[in-house]
């Protein structure tokens, strides 16, 4: 690889809605709320276009599905296709290691005809012994390289797009992986439309077999902590794929993967707890007044209704209850008006809340390709409207229900937020960690609620028992890991390395 090469970030777009934005601009048009605006068979398409577009993205293809013809990443058919970066760094690693390892690499996905797994493997800066942690995005449908760029990956981009170390990337104490998933998100992709995943058993089988393949090429680091991490959707995405790891340890389907916790971050986990919090919140931080919030509260009960029959197995159910509920989201942000529903502090520009413009024209490059092992015929993906829509019944499902079983197991437990996040807010994380029922849910209730400093200065407040644990975070929004670097770091070695965050 040539010594020149440098590489602009990619987009992760973690962030929970695509809808949420577009609605936020038009609710006035779904107000009174009598027919499920999802009955429209293009408003989830046509929702998803408009939340890239005002990010200033345009990305070439609405889903990674290449021709047959071109599938020429794995020419030699191998399950794992893994190359060994060599990008240059300014600045100092701190590296304590010697010859440490920058990857990228393929998994050909095996309950698929014909899916790739595009992925990042960073091995950590300190010690090879540290524990294994994956990071996943959610959209659903965004690349996870927002967070492997700007949030908590090895470097960061300067302003001449060089790569500059990043001090408080959490490749200082673990090493680290990224995956661009579902099938045709990033760089990940399939010549035909049916490997497009549209369940949770999907997702969560595909990244346990990534798991099991990743663990024989890297078996040195087989007995190592694992630990699953991710933000805003990854909070339906996380407890689906940790229940899947934990039954094949249980059931000996391969190689014993050493899970020790999974964390999320400002996640989407119990929408129907989650989606009555919302204007709990926004009256909490004065975003609406109370003429607003009895009012916007009446579309609630229509809600929960439908969320109940989605549970219960209805497909229709969950779309009705995907419009019926983003209708409070977006009732909120007719409100709310131009400030950044993803940090309350901001204000967006224009229809502009972030511009990731400058990414795309990079990684659609072909040196840049090359350089990570990426098929020329292979364009950047930043988000996938066709896999967001493909989701669309996923969304309102409880995935609280699995994590009963996890923390019984002893399996830890952290759920985080920035506490100036609306469309994943704090108080609706913690009102459903509240309501988790297992064995220990009373004393968690009871435990006192208790600072989390860092050198001396308080970064937010915590409250733990047994594997629980709770972190409300200060001065951050939506991506903890950008808004306060150092105490995010703080927080995934404590709890990487003590179960604890004090």
């Amino acid at each position: 690889m040539a010594s020149s090469f440098s590489l602009i970030p990619f987009l992760a777009l973690f962030l929970v809605s695509f809808s949420h934005i577009a609605l936020s601009l038009s609710s006035k048009s779904f107000l009174p709320f009598h027919k499920p605006i999802i009955s429209q068979k293009k408003f989830p398409v046509t929702m998803a276009e408009k939340f890239i577009r005002q990010l200033n993205l345009f990305p070439k293809h609405d889903i990674n599905i290449i021709s047959s013809k071109d599938n020429i990443a794995l020419a030699n058919d191998e399950r794992l296709f893994e190359k060994k970066l060599n990008l240059p760094y300014l600045g100092d690693s701190g590296a304590t290691v010697q010859d440490l390892g920058h990857h990228a690499g393929y998994f050909r996905l095996l309950h698929t005809k014909a899916a790739r797994m595009f992925y990042f493997f960073f091995e950590s800066r300190s010690n090879k012994n540290d524990p294994v942690v994956i990071w996943l995005t959610g959209g659903p449908g965004c690349s996870s390289e927002l967070a492997l760029f700007y949030e908590n990956g090895p470097f960061k981009l300067s302003d001449n797009m060089s790569l500059v170390w990043n001090d408080f990337g959490w490749d200082k104490v673990s090493n680290l992986i990224y995956v661009d998933q579902p099938t045709g998100t990033g760089f990940s992709y399939s010549t035909v439309d049916s490997d497009i995943r549209n369940s949770e058993t999907g997702v969560s089988n595909d990244l346990y077999d990534f798991l099991q393949e990743f663990f024989k090429a890297h078996p040195d680091y087989v007995n190592n902590d694992f630990y699953i991490t991710g933000e805003s959707y990854a909070g339906h995405y996380i407890p689906a794929f940790a229940s899947r790891v934990n039954q094949g340890n249980k059931n000996k389907e391969g190689i014993n993967i050493n899970l020790k916790g999974f964390a999320i971050g400002n996640g989407l986990t119990n929408p129907e707890i989650q989606y009555k919090a919302y204007t709990d919140y926004a009256l909490d931080m004065k975003l609406i007044n109370q003429t607003d919030y009895d009012a916007i509260n009446q579309l609630y009960p229509q809600c929960q209704q439908e969320i109940r029959l989605c549970g219960s197995g209805s497909d229709d159910a969950c779309l009705d209850a995907f419009g019926r509920c983003t209708n409070i989201f977006s009732s909120i942000m007719d409100v709310v008006g131009d400030k950044n529903y993803y940090d309350i502090r901001k204000k967006c520009e224009g229809n502009l809340c972030y511009d990731f413009s400058g990414m795309e024209t990079y990684l659609n490059d072909d040196q840049v390709k090359q350089a990570l092992g990426v098929p020329n015929s292979i364009d950047f993906v930043s988000c996938s409207s066709t896999v967001y829509q493909a989701m669309e019944t996923d969304w309102m499902k409880n995935l609280e229900e699995g994590i009963p079983s996890l923390l019984e197991d002893g399996i830890n437990l952290l759920i985080y937020a920035g506490e100036y996040d609306l469309i994943c807010n704090w108080l609706g994380n913690s009102n459903w960690v509240h309501a988790v029922e297992w064995s220990g849910q009373n004393d968690f209730v009871a435990a006192p609620s208790v600072s989390f400093t860092v050198d001396g200065e308080e970064k937010g407040i915590q409250k733990s028992y047994g594997p629980l644990t709770f972190l409300k975070v200060h001065d951050a929004g939506h991506m903890v890991p950008m808004d306060q670097p150092k105490a995010a770091l703080e927080m995934l070695q404590r709890w990487t390395t003590q179960g604890k965050l004090s």
